[in-house]
C-alpha cells in the first residue's frame, strides 16, 4: 500500500507515524515545502521570546528519526493532483503515485491589500525564516507595529514584548481576540495589555504603507500615523487549497471531510489546518486552525486510510491563551446558543470574567480570564455534553460553581445503574 502525505507539519507527522504503527510494511511518503526539518509554527512565538533554540520547534528532534521508520521525507510543493490515476504532482516535475493520499497542506498569512505591505521589514511571522528575519529587527526598544490581533497576533505580541520593544497593535474588531472572546473579555484583555505598556488601536486598520528613511509610516483609517522599525503582518491564515483546483476534491473555505477525516474522493482524505470539518457544537462545517484538532484529525486519518475504523467527534473550539501573563480561555460555542441560556460574571477590576453558554441544561459553550482553576472542568462538560440537571440552574446563579457541578455530575455518572445489569 502506497501512502502519499502532503505536508509535514503536525498533522502530518502524526499521520505518518500513525500509518506505520498500524502497517509495518506500507510505503510511505512524507512531503514538505520548507528547507527545514518538521517543526510546529506555534512554538515559534517561544524561539522569539528566548525560550527554546531553533531546534526546540521541531517535532521531532532526534537525528534519523522518520529515516529509522522508513517513512520517506520528499523536499518540494504540490502543484496539482490527479485523482483518475491517483498521482501527486510537484512543481519540480516529480510524480508521486499514491493508493491512500492524505493532505494536510495548512494555510499561508493573508496578503493585505495595503499599499506598501511588501516593504522591507514587513513580515509575516508564520515560519522559521521569518522569524529569522524578526528577531534580527526586535530588538529592545525598536518600534514594532503588528496587524492583528486574533489568537495567533496575541501569541506573537507575547513574545515581541518580551523583547522589550515599543508596541502598537492594530485590530480591525471591536475587541482583542475577536473570533475567540466575547466582546467584554476582549475588551478585558485589551485593557491588562494597555497597563503592560502596550498601545492597542480597535476598530482599526492600515490603510498604507511608506518608506521614510530606515523607518516605516502605517498611516491608519482615522488618518494617524504610527511609525515603526518593523511590521508584522498577522491578520488570519488561508487554507492552501489552490493546487487542487481541477481535482474533484469538493472544497469551501477549506477541504470538506466526513468524520473519518476523508473527502468526497474516495482513498483521499485531509486534516489539520486545511480541512473543513463538522463542527462538534454546531454540526455545521468548520476550519478549526488549532493544532490539538489538527493531530487529531492526523491520527483518525491514518486509521482509515490504514483500513482501521476510526471516526472524529468533531472539531472543537479549544483556546487557550496567556496574554502577558493574563490566562483566557473559550470551548466550544463560547458565543452562545440559539434559545439558550446565558450567565456572565465580571470582576474588571481584578481582571476576572466568566461566561457560560447552555442549551437546554448543558453547557456548550465557555469564556474565561483569570480563572485557571477552571479551565479544564469547563473544557470537560462541554466535550462530554455532560446534563446538568439542577445544577445548570445553580450555575445560573453562581457560574464559579462550576467545579462542584462538575464533581456532582461525575459522581452522578458513575452511580448510574449499568442498563442490563443484573439485579
Amino acid at each position: 500500500m502506497k501512502h502519499v502525505i502532503i505536508g509535514n507539519g503536525p498533522a502530518g507527522v502524526v499521520a505518518a507515524e500513525a500509518l506505520r504503527r498500524a502497517d509495518a510494511s506500507a510505503d510511505i511518503v512524507m512531503i514538505g515545502d520548507e528547507p527545514e526539518r518538521p517543526y510546529s509554527r506555534m512554538a515559534i512565538p517561544y524561539l522569539l521570546v528566548g525560550n527554546i533554540e531553533e531546534k526546540g520547534t521541531w517535532l521531532r528532534k532526534t537525528d534519523g528519526h522518520f529515516e529509522s521508520l522508513r517513512i520517506r521525507e520528499v523536499l518540494g510543493r504540490a502543484k496539482s493532483v490527479d485523482t483518475t490515476v491517483r498521482t501527486v504532482h510537484l512543481e519540480d516535475g516529480t510524480a508521486l503515485p499514491y493508493d491512500r493520499l492524505l493532505i494536510c497542506t495548512g494555510s499561508h498569512p493573508l496578503r493585505l491589500p495595503v499599499p506598501g505591505i511588501d516593504s522591507p521589514n514587513v513580515h509575516s511571522c508564520w515560519t522559521l525564516e521569518d522569524a529569522r528575519h524578526i528577531a534580527a529587527k526586535a530588538k529592545k526598544g525598536a518600534r514594532v507595529l503588528q496587524i492583528g490581533a486574533g489568537f495567533i497576533g496575541c501569541i506573537i505580541m507575547e513574545a515581541l514584548a518580551s523583547r522589550g520593544v515599543k508596541l502598537d497593535i492594530v485590530e480591525m474588531g471591536d475587541r482583542m481576540v475577536p473570533r475567540m472572546m466575547t466582546s467584554k473579555a476582549g475588551s478585558m484583555i485589551a485593557r491588562w495589555v494597555e497597563q503592560k505598556g502596550v498601545t492597542v488601536h480597535t476598530k482599526a486598520r492600515v490603510t498604507a504603507i511608506r518608506q521614510d528613511g530606515d523607518a516605516l509610516v502605517a498611516t491608519l483609517g482615522d488618518g494617524k500615523e504610527v511609525v515603526a522599525d518593523l511590521i508584522i503582518a498577522a491578520a488570519g491564515v488561508k487554507p492552501n487549497i489552490a493546487f487542487l483546483e481541477g481535482s474533484g476534491i469538493a472544497c469551501a473555505t477549506g477541504i470538506l471531510v466526513d468524520e473519518r477525516c476523508e473527502t468526497n474522493v474516495p482513498g483521499v482524505f485531509a486534516a489539520g489546518d486545511v480541512a473543513e470539518a463538522i463542527d462538534f457544537s454546531t454540526g455545521e462545517r468548520l476550519v478549526n486552525a488549532i493544532q490539538p484538532n489538527a493531530v487529531d484529525q492526523g491520527r483518525v486519518a491514518a486509521m482509515n486510510m490504514a483500513g482501521r475504523s476510526s471516526r472524529s467527534q468533531g472539531t472543537m473550539a479549544i483556546n487557550v491563551l496567556d496574554t502577558l501573563g493574563l490566562i483566557s480561555a473559550s470551548f466550544g460555542q463560547w458565543w452562545g446558543a440559539d434559545g439558550g441560556d446565558a450567565v456572565e460574571m465580571i470582576d474588571d477590576k481584578r481582571f476576572r470574567y466568566i461566561s457560560l453558554q447552555f442549551k437546554e441544561d448543558v453547557l456548550v459553550g465557555a469564556t474565561s480570564i483569570g480563572l485557571t482553576d477552571h479551565v479544564g472542568v469547563l473544557r470537560g462538560l462541554i466535550q462530554t455534553r455532560t446534563p446538568l440537571g439542577t445544577w445548570k440552574e445553580r450555575l445560573m446563579q453562581d457560574p464559579l460553581r462550576v467545579m462542584e457541578a462538575y464533581l456532582s455530575s461525575a459522581q452522578a455518572q458513575s452511580a448510574a445503574p449499568i442498563a442490563g445489569a443484573a439485579h
